[in-house]
């Protein structure tokens, strides 16, 4: 079943749902998509049996080739600063045309740029920072922004190793081209941290590794509420098979190791859980099951 409810035609509202309210403690939250990116099956795991990934995906009802990654960010309201974590793809991949919508659902979504006083990227490929580089979007932005990331990440980027990824012809050269172009326009605003930063009252990001040597996550807490958002280190396959190794992860056994324990720490704190590409809005808690991990969404709230 394929539904296009991307427009209702000129000068109306998208019918798709692109952003989902909700609130940690005295924290806002604003999950708002970015699009989907239509990508081979086998990215979701390309160290497993062919015959078991299709499997997997046939017990979900997909199909076994291309597979929709949801491409999520996070908008947080915390101490007088308006945060977005990760940016989405930006607009220049004609091969992900149902991607690249971030300056368009922040308006939808009432935000305007020039009201974010600080980016978080959980790491710089190009469906987290590429949204920061579409047309006329820094000079919204304003001036004093600071935009954080692990150190490890940005010194990744000046010479990129992708010796152990798994990734679609093209994509290597189309990430490394982003980065750079990212550190080169933003260098000015970056304040990269070490391993843990505090960016506002309750909103804290720290740096895990794996997917990429500087990716990290962002830990929401307030009261006696928490919110992870995960990035890259879990998609929907890592709940039952947190040992697939995803074909965008640069050190797959850290990646997993990574994915692991943070699924542990999730189930153990009954925190709600938000990750890049779990579908929109992403929004769900973890529970143990054996030896892996169950998936289990929010009840949509509104």
């Amino acid at each position: 079943m394929s539904l296009d409810n991307t427009s209702a035609g000129p000068g109306h509202d998208e019918l798709v749902p692109s952003r989902y309210a909700l609130r940690v403690g005295e924290i806002d939250v604003l999950v708002i998509s970015d699009g989907v990116l239509s990508l081979p099956g086998a990215m979701l795991a390309h160290n497993a049996d062919p015959a078991v990934r299709a499997a997997w995906l046939k017990d979900r009802f997909l199909p076994p080739d291309v597979i929709e990654w949801a491409l999520n960010v996070v908008v947080v309201r915390s101490g007088g600063r308006t945060i977005l974590i990760d940016a989405g793809m930006g607009v220049e991949f004609p091969d992900l045309p149902r991607s690249g919508r971030l300056a368009q659902r922040l308006e939808a979504a009432g935000i305007d740029l020039e009201s974010v006083t600080d980016v978080v990227l959980t790491h710089m490929h190009m469906d987290h920072c590429g949204g920061l580089l579409a047309g006329g979007v820094k000079a919204r932005l304003r001036p004093d922004l600071r935009v954080h990331l692990a150190a490890a990440e940005a010194e990744f980027w000046v010479s990129p190793d992708f010796s152990r990824v798994s990734m679609p012809p093209g994509f290597p050269d189309a990430l490394r081209s982003t980065a750079t172009r990212f550190l080169n326009a933003y260098r000015s605003q970056l304040r990269p941290f070490e391993a843990e930063y505090e960016v506002a009252p309750g909103v804290v990001v720290t740096r895990t590794g794996g997917h990429t040597p500087g990716h990290s996550v962002v830990r929401l807490a307030s009261g006696g509420d928490r919110l992870m958002f995960a990035g890259d280190a879990v998609f929907a396959v890592g709940f039952d098979h947190p040992e697939w190794y995803n074909g965008f992860e640069h050190d797959p056994e850290e990646a997993a190791r990574v994915r692991v324990g943070l699924l542990r720490e999730l189930a153990a704190s009954g925190g709600a859980l938000v990750a890049t590409h779990l579908s929109f809005p992403s929004v769900c808690h973890v529970a143990v099951a054996g030896d892996v991990f169950r998936w289990v969404p929010a009840f949509w709230d509104y």
